[in-house]
């Protein structure tokens, strides 16, 4: 047992504290109102392992929820109470931002998906119910006693995720621990010990009561991790990911000696750790760390979703995968909504599946400057993203095909550049708006203006930009074309 902060990690806390002046100010107050006030949590553990200080600092009380907000009442510059139900205050003040919530248990009835609430009366009693070791360790304020009763700290020099007492117990509690296992995993680069994962593995099951708005926030967090490909392995081993993202686990397709393809499954981590790489070599030197990008990462690992569906087993020995970036869009859309995502969300991740493979056509055989424009009308403002995507999908070992590849998006890119520069390229309009359609063919608004400005549009792409003369003479010869003699009559009319 190893449970004694060394003088390095003594200090490492008192300069978390030192940073933070607001929590020795928020401890004061709450020991003058005779409450115990502890930062406890995810902060304690990062400064033991000597990582970046966070703005959001979690700390745990003794006070109940109203004691609480009558205590930071007039100090707190401001204070928000959607977590009130659940025992958290969260509270501003300057730049930093607190949650405070009460000593308390969240327990699961076997067909619940919410925790039913029970306030606690101890710190200790508080952090034997939390998650894993490493999340229990805790920090009196405002005399910065280092308060440890599961032995997390030896755990942290053990790099293991693990629970206190039996996982079973603990999982039983709150499924939705068995997510955070593999989150963590990924977060602090830590093995889970093996009894916590047969204990996963064994409960797979028990996570379907939990809310899909939980599991879909989880896996958001596991995602924007610097190295997530630990904790979605995590998922896949233990039977977590058939339940949360099917898809995934489908990705590993057997290859047999006759028909042959690349991994797909591993070909897809190492896409999202690619696209990973792209982020962070985006930025210049003066640019702060840049925030993950969730849908970027998610396009990635949902870019070849659709190949299960579409494998066929060509005679030449091959394997075909046929449109798999439509099939994927779809399945795409389909768990985004059954994970409850945003609309745009899911529309910006499934645009980029859907469109992942388009480049190829162009490294085949050089575009028309009407391709470019298309490819740039179609990504619209995920371009960027497409860019990165499409770059990182090439995870071949052929050297010579990936500097091929390399230099024929290169390629591309300077061409939409030149032509960005030339044409406005990234607001592309038709030459002529509604009203000006309106006035010259003499209609209302209706389907027919729609009708003739996708016309403008498609011309506008094809061709660059005419020029409102040009513009205008092409409308009327696709006015006199149109069925019925209305048409031909109003726009003659017109000129």
């Amino acid at each position: 047992m190893r449970s004694t902060l060394s003088a390095a990690q003594r200090r490492d806390l008192t300069t978390l504290v030192a940073a933070h002046p607001v929590l020795a100010d928020v401890g004061r107050r709450f020991a003058e109102a005779g409450e115990e006030l502890a930062l406890v949590g995810g902060p304690v553990r990062d400064a033991l392992l000597g990582r970046a200080r966070p703005n959001d600092l979690d700390l745990t009380t003794s006070a109940r929820p109203e004691r609480t907000l009558e205590i930071v009442s007039g100090w707190a510059d401001a204070t928000w109470e959607i977590g009130i139900a659940y025992g958290t205050i969260g509270l501003r003040k300057g730049d930093d931002h607190l949650e405070i919530t009460t000593y308390r248990s969240d327990v699961y009835a076997a067909s619940s998906r919410k925790p039913a609430v029970a306030f606690g009366d101890s710190l200790v009693g508080d952090l034997r119910r939390r998650d894993f070791t490493v999340n229990a360790m805790a920090v009196q304020l405002p005399g910065l006693d280092f308060v440890d009763p599961t032995e997390g700290l030896d755990d942290l020099a053990d790099q293991v995720i693990t629970t206190h007492g039996a996982p079973e117990d603990s999982f039983s509690d709150d499924p939705l621990r068995m997510l955070r296992a593999a989150r963590f995993a990924a977060q602090l680069g830590f093995e889970v010990d093996p009894a916590t994962i047969s204990a996963i593995r064994s409960m797979t099951g028990r996570l379907a009561i939990i809310s899909v708005e939980r599991v879909r926030d989880e896996m958001i967090k596991l995602l924007v991790v610097p190295e997530p490909r630990r904790g979605l392995s995590l998922l896949v081993d233990t039977g977590l990911a058939e339940l949360v993202l099917p898809e995934l686990p489908r990705l590993q397709l057997e290859i047999d000696e006759h028909h042959h393809h690349k991994d797909v499954y591993e070909h897809t981590l190492t896409v999202l750790e690619q696209v990973i790489a792209l982020e962070q070599a985006d930025r210049s030197e003066s640019q702060a760390e840049p925030e993950p990008d969730f849908v970027l990462r998610f396009a990635a690992l949902m870019h070849d979703v659709g190949k299960p569906k579409t494998r066929r087993h060509e005679p030449d020995g091959g394997v075909s995968f046929h449109h798999h970036e439509v099939i994927g869009a779809k399945l795409t859309r389909a768990r985004m909504k059954t994970l409850r995502f945003p609309k745009d969300v899911t529309d910006a991740v499934c645009l980029l599946v859907e469109l992942h493979l388009r480049f190829h056509g162009y490294a085949d055989a050089e575009w028309s400057d009407a391709a470019v424009r298309r490819y740039v009308r179609d990504a619209g403002d995920q371009l960027d993203r497409l860019h990165k995507l499409t770059r990182a999908d090439c995870t071949t070992r052929n050297t010579r095909k990936a500097d091929r590849l390399r230099r024929a998006y290169d390629d591309l890119e300077l061409r939409i550049a030149a032509l960005r520069e030339q044409e406005e390229l990234g607001a592309m309009r038709p030459d002529l708006d509604g009203n000006a359609i309106i006035e010259l063919l003499g209609v209302g608004p209706g389907p027919v203006v729609g009708q003739a400005y996708r016309y403008l549009l498609e011309l506008r792409v094809e061709h660059g930009p005419l020029g409102p003369e040009r513009a205008r003479e092409a409308l009327l010869a696709w006015w006199s074309e149109q069925p019925g003699p209305g048409p031909r009559a109003a726009g003659s009319g017109r000129r």
